[in-house]
């Protein structure tokens, strides 16, 4: 993988290359890294044709319990198919680990800053965001699939400056394959939200206690799904006199646009025979 010099790299934090391009045994690398899942997930895609071949282009979508595991093989696809590298933002707590700082940037993941995701956009990169963040990551019993964007309009108004398009992206199964005991809120879960504020992060940032397999945190074989939408066109929210007010108009739009995705998504899923390893089990041996 090959990396701009210096002074071209001086144009993101943290020393991250601007640009990336992998080699044949990066690519055979990423394969090695996401077999395990897709063979576990058995994922489905759909709306592949909507991911720009070329050019800027901003990537929305959902955070699930599972957002590590779904978005990665999101990533991957699009990568085989379309030979283009997703750019990642990632959380602080993450890029401030040296050794994993630098494998992260050598896959074109980057600081999660505004910063970083303007200046990526303005040169021609794929981004990737969720704006719903560590709010949907954390979720609470009862908000499976639900987008938790109050507020968060960041992303529409660097979408609007760098005159970037929006693909909607939805992501269901990363919410199934895990059940929540205890939420961050639960009384039980006080001990764990008191660390985590130590930590200078806030409560509603505590993860919840999960399960999967039966007692345990093996995740459950549910089949995922993926879903691209049209790309919106950001150039009539440009010229804009009140920009907080485009990007809060944005924000609905793309924000509707990302939960139609995920009805389609939720109906495809209903009505599959193979979301459960049984089922996809069945099928291959004809009953």
């Amino acid at each position: 993988m090959s990396r701009n010099d210096a002074t071209v790299t001086e144009r993101l934090t943290d020393g991250a290359p601007l640009h990336v391009e992998l080699t044949e045994g990066d690519r055979r690398l990423i394969d090695v890294l996401v077999a395990p899942s897709r063979a576990w997930f058995s994922p489905r895609f759909y709306g592949l044709e909507n991911f720009p071949i070329e050019g800027p282009v901003l990537l929305v979508g959902n955070h699930t319990l599972a957002g590590g595991t779904d978005a990665p093989l999101l990533a991957h696809e699009i990568l085989v198919k379309h030979n283009r590298l997703v750019r990642g933002l990632a959380e602080n707590v993450l890029i401030d680990v040296p050794v994993l700082r630098d494998a992260l940037h050598h896959l074109g993941i980057v600081r999660g800053n505004r910063h970083n995701c303007t200046t990526l956009l303005r040169e021609g990169e794929a981004v990737a965001v969720f704006p719903g963040g560590g709010r949907e990551a954390m979720r609470g019993k009862g908000q499976k699939y639900k987008l938790l964007w109050e507020g968060r309009t960041g992303f529409a108004q660097m979408a609007i400056e760098t005159g970037a398009p929006i693909v909607p992206i939805a992501m269901i199964g990363g919410d199934d394959i895990f059940d929540i005991v205890f939420d961050g809120n639960d009384a039980v879960m006080r001990p764990v939200r008191g660390l985590v504020e130590a930590m200078g992060l806030r409560g509603s940032l505590t993860p919840p206690l999960i399960r999967g397999l039966g007692p345990t945190i093996i995740p459950k074989p549910e089949r995922f799904y993926f879903a691209l939408g049209t790309p919106i066109d950001t150039a009539p929210w440009r010229d804009a006199v009140d920009t907080a007010a485009a990007a809060v108009e944005l924000q609905v739009v793309v924000r509707k646009a990302v939960e139609e995705e995920l009805g389609f998504l939720l109906g495809e899923r209903d009505r599959d025979r193979g979301r459960s390893l049984l089922g996809r089990t069945l099928s291959a041996v004809g009953l």
